[in-house]
């Protein structure tokens, strides 16, 4: 049966209290997948920030996804704060990290570069049966090894694959760069982390409506007008709701700053 994508933020608390209070491996491991399951999504998004750097975006996601197991390992459920904000700065971490370490060449044991390679089959076939990159529990359900032997196995990859910094690369629009050229650039959606992080306990105080608005203009990329018709109110409203929500927001953070 596939797992639910969409879950309520209490059903989510309910799995990690699931997970937390787990008394054998078995139940762990089944609360752990459904919380992977429910924010595979969010690292995939952080993962494609990435994409232009010369990995693979199904490598990103696995770095990343590393992250998120880290993240769900230590979450502290009495912390006021939604997971994903917690996870956020985790999951970028890893990436951050997976790049800052790849540069570095050094000698890989045999019986790990072996791993590698047998993960790395997995991962493909796995993948297109699944149709979507699997995770470190799946992967080490189909191999027979642990989770710690799967991870320890996809992060050796870091370990030997280094590039040329003249090495040249696609980019989507068909141009062609090098690594050198993407030295010293920042993604500006990734300085904006931190900000969305911070605003997310003021978007929880938002009425319903607010919230709704705010998802279909800046994540759905609707227009004013064709809020409004989903809503069944004026576009005037939508817009004098929208403006009044954003100063409310920039606000809250400037106070918080």
């Amino acid at each position: 049966m596939t797992e639910r994508t969409d879950l309520e933020r209490a059903e989510i608390r309910e799995i990690f209290q699931k997970y937390k209070a787990a008394t054998t491996e078995e139940e762990q491991l089944a609360a752990r997948e459904q919380l992977v399951a429910q924010f595979l999504g969010l690292v995939e998004f952080l993962a494609r920030r990435f994409r232009n750097r010369g990995e693979p975006l199904e490598d990103l996601v696995q770095v990343g996804t590393i992250g998120l197991l880290k993240a769900i390992d230590r979450f502290d459920l009495e912390r006021e704060v939604e997971f994903s904000t917690y996870a956020t700065p985790t999951i970028v971490g890893e990436l951050k990290r997976h790049f800052r370490d790849k540069g570095w060449a050094v000698r890989v044991p045999r019986r790990l570069q072996e791993l590698h390679l047998e993960l790395t089959k997995v991962v493909s076939s796995l993948g297109q049966e699944l149709g979507r990159s699997p995770t470190p529990a799946e992967l080490a359900k189909q191999t027979g090894l642990t989770e710690e032997q799967v991870l320890e196995g996809l992060e050796i990859a870091q370990a030997y694959n280094f590039a040329s910094l003249d090495a040249p690369i696609d980019t989507e629009d068909g141009a062609t760069t090098s690594f050198a050229d993407q030295l010293g650039s920042e993604d500006e959606s990734l300085e904006n982390l931190e900000y969305r992080a911070s605003l997310a306990p003021e978007m929880e105080k938002l009425p319903e409506r607010e919230r709704r608005i705010l998802y279909l203009r800046f994540y759905k990329g609707l227009t004013q007008s064709e809020i409004a018709e989903r809503l069944e109110i004026s576009q005037m409203h939508v817009s004098r709701l929208l403006n009044r929500t954003l100063i409310q927001l920039r606000e809250a953070l400037e106070t918080e700053s």
